[in-house]
This record gives structure tokens, sequence and C-alpha cells, in this order.
């Protein structure tokens, strides 16, 4: 705001000359220069192409974007600071008990350590050396806090948070680094908490820096590489060995969200394998020090909307935005091209990979099948399980005339969204081999290579769209052959498959298999609990229909998501280009549920100690009006950390309770069934 107020200053206080007669002769001999501000209009009304304010000062277009954000924070700050002096006690105001003042009042009290584990883009980043454009920044937030940068110095920021794009490592004279301590992710920003509200309520009971931890670490990083340059991994297995042993001997309960949890997963295989690759604790440690994984809005088997981020730079808000106004974030005159940008730096970033569909065909369907078919796009209609009958699903199998294919994760056009599998062409061979780019001593047209679509060969950018659809398995070939660079730099620390044999070395061996639970096995730690909490009931995406962008000019993104495709009724769950499915809005709940539903339940060769496991479902209930905020019963993906029932959950087995002593399963979603649909070896 600050800024903003500053750049009104200068602009509005410029020194302001006196017009001689001369120059106003040269101004009315300029009255045809056209202005960018406004559309072209008869010569009479270019007489006049900007208003004049008193004092003589013309109206801009860029006085219209400062009054606006004015006006925007104003509103935003009164409303807000009149809604905190309004008497608590006024009908409709009180807030509501907070669930550590009501354990407490039933005796709760803290007992075993927590550790939380952040996900993807909620962990802050500071910066520890720069280029020049950034020397008043040093130790300063560049995500994570008031992102004031983007606004001052765009391009600048955004260079400084890329990594190198050979190495996945720092650029040089750059060093970004994770902010330490519970500040680091408290807040991603002013006001929108990530782990604040867990951190107060779990203080409520006890708990403080000798028993709470946040496990920061630079989430742009492949998770082997936090350790290779940060000694991330060690410096948590340390913090939980510390913890163990102060806090008279309990085990330890960590609290994974998001990517943390597939993260967090890695660390379970790292810390038992012997050093140099691991931690070398062993295959007792996970037994001795964990007592309980309470994972948050899990991504174990990947998020489809990672696909389109990393496709085309774009996910379902940013395709409404281009559809709405494509000037605002492709214009080329403005020289944003913010798409453009955004994939660039993205690319860079390893662990995006990891999120990518994990088990190919098998877990995410093929071109005429998955495990969602049939599945209730009206999520608000659907019937809670208990209430469910077999009739039911028959009922909705006749209302539908073709099921959606949610197996195709991009297809090109509707009618390859639709089509039957023997309709449609095979894979290009130089799309799977990604024998896409132009030969280095090619001359590109292109002054400046943004990304890696302006190293491709165009011609083999129309084969793409010809192939018309892509399953899980055949998207990593699509990945490899636009962005050839990211994939083989990022495969190199990631796997996406399905282990035949878990007893062969590799997968104990090589890293890349250790964040994928379908290619690594649990610790051999039969006492630990692993849980599943995550929020349903929110149209979540899972597939998308794309079709080629109409620009042909450099430095652009050529593919699209096409906002113009809808399905042909009106409770369809293809709208605006894409499929949805029942999830969190960002995590479906196939992903977050089916391993404590299906593949580790039990004693399972991806379970081999018999571990137990819990799935704990949140219903979304939005907030009734805006003095609830983001809701006390949310089950979006980032706004469920301020979920009462969740926050009770994890309090009372940090307390020492049991998965069954707090209710055990609580199963509102299909993930049972489409689990069963499911044909993976056990």
């Amino acid at each position: 705001m600050g800024s903003i107020l500053r750049f009104r200053k200068l602009s509005y206080l410029a020194p302001v000359k006196l017009h001689t007669e001369k120059k106003v002769e040269q101004e009315k001999k300029a009255v045809d220069v056209p202005n960018p501000c406004f559309s072209p209009e008869p010569t009479k009304r270019a007489l006049a192409p900007t208003v004049r304010r008193s004092g003589g000062k013309e109206w801009r277009c860029m006085d219209n974007c400062c009054w606006m954000i004015g006006f925007l924070c104003t509103t935003w700050w009164l409303c807000l600071f009149l809604f905190n002096c309004l008497p608590a006690t006024l009908p409709g105001f009180q807030a509501p008990e907070s669930p550590g003042v009501r354990l407490k009042r039933e005796g709760i009290t803290a007992l075993h350590p927590v550790v939380m584990v952040p996900g993807i883009v909620t962990g802050g980043l500071e910066l520890w050396e720069g280029k020049p454009c950034a020397e008043d920044l040093f130790r300063k937030r560049l995500w994570g806090g008031g992102f004031t940068e983007i606004i001052r110095r765009p391009l600048c920021w955004l260079e400084h948070l890329s990594l190198d794009n050979e190495t996945g490592l720092d650029p040089p004279g750059i060093r970004v680094r994770a902010v330490p301590g519970l500040v680091a992710a408290d807040y991603f920003g002013p006001g929108y908490f990530v782990w604040a509200v867990l951190i107060e309520n779990l203080a409520k009971i006890g708990y403080e820096g000798k028993n709470l931890y946040m496990a920061a670490y630079d989430w742009r990083l492949s998770f082997q590489n936090t350790e290779i340059r940060d000694q991330a991994l060690s410096r948590l297995k340390s913090k939980i060995e510390l913890m163990y042993v102060i806090n008279g001997y309990k085990k330890v309960v960590v609290v994974p969200h998001s990517m943390g949890v597939v993260y967090f997963l890695h660390f379970l295989k790292w810390v038992e394998t012997p050093p140099p690759v691991g931690g070398g604790g062993g295959s007792g440690w996970c037994s001795k020090h964990i007592k309980a994984v309470m994972n948050i809005g899990p991504t174990f088997l990947g998020v489809p909307k990672t696909v389109s981020n990393l496709f085309s730079g774009e996910a379902k808000d940013v395709a409404f935005l281009r559809a709405m106004d494509p000037g605002v974030l492709d214009s080329e005159m403005l020289g944003l091209q913010t798409v453009e940008h955004l994939l660039r730096a993205g690319r860079t970033w390893d662990s995006i990979v990891s999120l990518l569909p994990k088990g190919g065909e098998t877990i995410w369907g093929n071109l005429d099948w998955s495990p969602e078919e049939n599945h209730a796009c009206d999520l608000s209609k659907r019937k809670p399980l208990g209430e469910r009958n077999s009739t039911d699903g028959n009922a909705k199998r006749s209302a539908l005339k073709e099921p959606v294919k949610y197996g195709r994760m991009i297809s090109f056009g509707k009618a390859a969204a639709e089509l039957p599998s023997s309709l449609l062409p095979s894979l290009d061979p130089k799309v799977r081999r990604g024998k896409t780019t132009t030969k280095k001593n090619s001359t590109s047209s292109c002054s400046e290579v943004r990304t890696e679509y302006d190293e491709m060969n165009r011609e083999i950018i129309g084969k793409i769209a010809e192939n018309k659809a892509y399953t899980a398995r055949t998207v990593l070939d699509l990945l490899r052959a636009v962005a050839p660079k990211m994939m083989k730099r990022a495969e190199a620390h990631f796997s996406h498959g399905i282990a035949d044999n878990l007893d062969d070395p590799k997968y104990t061996q090589h890293y890349k298999y250790w964040s994928n639970p379908l290619e690594t096995k649990l610790p051999d730690a039969p006492d630990m609990e692993i849980y599943c909490l995550y929020g349903i009931g929110i149209p979540t995406e899972r597939s998308y229909v794309y079709k080629q962008s109409p620009s042909s000019r450099c430095k652009s993104i050529p593919f699209r998501i096409d906002t113009s495709v809808n399905g042909d009724r009106g409770e369809s769950c293809l709208r605006g280009g894409v499929s949805f499915v029942d999830g969190d809005e960002s995590v479906p709940v196939l992903s977050a549920g089916f391993m404590c539903a299906k593949g580790w339940r039990g004693r399972t060769r991806f379970n081999p100690s018999g571990a137990s496991t819990y799935v704990r479902e949140y219903r979304h209930k939005p907030p009734a009006s805006l003095l609830e905020g983001r809701g006390a019963e949310s089950g979006a993906h980032v706004d469920i950390m301020g979920n009462v029932g969740l926050i009770e959950d994890v309090m009372r087995v940090a307390a020492g309770a049991t998965g069954l002593g707090i209710g055990g399963d609580r199963v509102h979603s299909d993930i049972v069934r489409m689990s069963d649909r499911i044909n993976i070896r056990l």
C-alpha cells in the first residue's frame, strides 16, 4: 500500500510547466496522435484526448488504476475497523469457542511434541544474496509476505525466485533461503492464515517452542536437493531426536500439509537409508521416534492441475481471466506476458514435478475408463454416504448419456474428450521420443527465449494437437516433448510409476522413488499411525479440454484451455473446458484418500509392518457470511487449516489419543468405491 501511495505522489507532484503560445500551437498540431488510453474516435473528439483536472494536470489511465486500488484498500480497512469496533456481545458477533479453549476445559494438555511440515508455496522465502536490482532486499521476504516487490520490480523479483535451469539449484549470484521458525508459514500474507490458527489452539493446551516446531524448507527444490544444499533433512532428523529427548522420551506427532506430505514420505525412507545418500538412522528409527503422521490435504498420488500448470502455465482461474480479458495477461504492447514469465519460472522449480499424477492409467484411468465414472457432478445434492443405497448408482447411470472420460487428462477439442478411443489417433512417435526441439545451430526468430516452446519445431506443435487425447501415462510423454530440459532434470529426482517388485534394491538405494507411495515401503513401525485428513464437497479439477492458441507470435504459449467448452446438460461436470470431480478444490479425493483407504490398509506390500491407517474426511461448509472469514468448517485445501473439526482431531492425537479414540474412519465421499475399482496388486 505504501508503494502505491508513493507512486501516486510521484505522479501527481511532478512540476507542471506553463504552456507558451508556441507550446499550445505544437499541441494543436499533435492532436492526431492516438492516445493508448482511449480508443480511436473522430477528429472532433481527438481535440480533447485527456481529461484535465483543476490545476492543469491530466487524468491518465494510471490514475484510474491507482484510484481503484486505493478505493478497494480503503473500503477493506474501513470495514475491518468497524468490525473490530463493534461490541462482541452483539447477536451474531460472538466468536465461537475455539477447540483449544474447549479441550483445555476438558483437561486435555500437551503430551507429544508436534512437528509441522508446510507444503508448496505456503512457506516464506528470504533473500541472502542477489543482483544489483535487489540490493536493498537483504534478508527481506521475496515470498510469503506483503508481495510489494511484485509491483515495484516484477522481473527482478521473478529472476530471484527462479532456479538454475540446468542444475535445479541457485543461479549464479543469487541465494534465496527458507524463512526459519514458526513464522515461516503461520501466515502466507497479511491476514491470510495457514498454520496460525492451529498453532494458536495448540498453545492453549500448553504447546510452545520446546515442543512445537515448523520444519521449513525451500519448497522450490527437489526433495533430495533440500538436503544437498541446505541439509534440511538432517536438521529435521536432529530436531525430532532432540524434541523426543527433552519432552520425556515422548514420540513425535508429525503434521504435514499438501506437498509437505510427500516431502515427509521422502524423509521416512531417507532417514533409514545408510549415508551418504540417507540419514543413517536405521530401520528402527521411525518406530522409536514417531507416534503418528497426520497428513492434511495429502497429495500422495499427484494433482491433475499440475499438468495444466506445466503444460500451459494455467489452471481454471487463469483460463477464465484469459477468456474475459486476454489483454491483461498476454498484452505484448505493455510487455506483461504474465503467463509466459510465470511458466518460465515455474519450470525451474523441480518440486512441482513431484505433484504430477502417479500410478499411470492403473490409478487415473485410460481413454475409456476411470475410477470416478458416474460421479455426481452436483455435490450439493449428493446424499450422505449412510443414506445411499444401491439404486442410487443405477439411477445415476441411466441419467447419464455418456460418462465423462476423466482418464483423458488433456483432450484437444470437445469431440476428443467424448469419442470412443478407437476413433482417436495414436501418439505421434516424435512426441513420444521427445524429438520436438530445433537444432542448436538453427536460427530462432525470437530475440529472447522465454519458455521451451520457443525452442520447439513449430510443425510439432500441430502434431501434438492432432494426437487429441492424453492419459496419465502419455501426458508424461507430452511434457517431455514440450519441456525436455525440465523433465530431464526433474525426473532424476522423481518417479511416477508403480513398482513391480519392491524388494528390488533400486527402490531403497535411489531417492527418486522415495516420495512415490507406489514405489516405496512404509517404515518398519507397526505402532506408527498414518492419517489422511482432507476436505470434500468442492468441485476439483481433474481433466482439461485444450485448443491451439490463436497467437503465432514469438514468446507465446501455443496451447490454452478452451473455456468455451461446456457439457451438454446443466449439471455437467465439464464447465469452461475443465472437468471436475469431488475434492478440496486442489486435490481430488482419489489422490488424497486412496493410500489410507486401500494402498496401506492392513498388511500390504506397501505397508509390510501393518501400520494402522485412518481416513478422516471433512465435508465443506462455506461461511454463512463475510463475518465468518474463511469459515470454521471449510474443506478447501488451505482453508481447512482453520477447520475446527480437523484442529480438534490433531490436538487430541497430540495429547495422546489414538485413531480409534477419535472415532476411526469418517468417510463421506466415494473413496471406498473408487478404490475398489482400481485393480492394483497389494
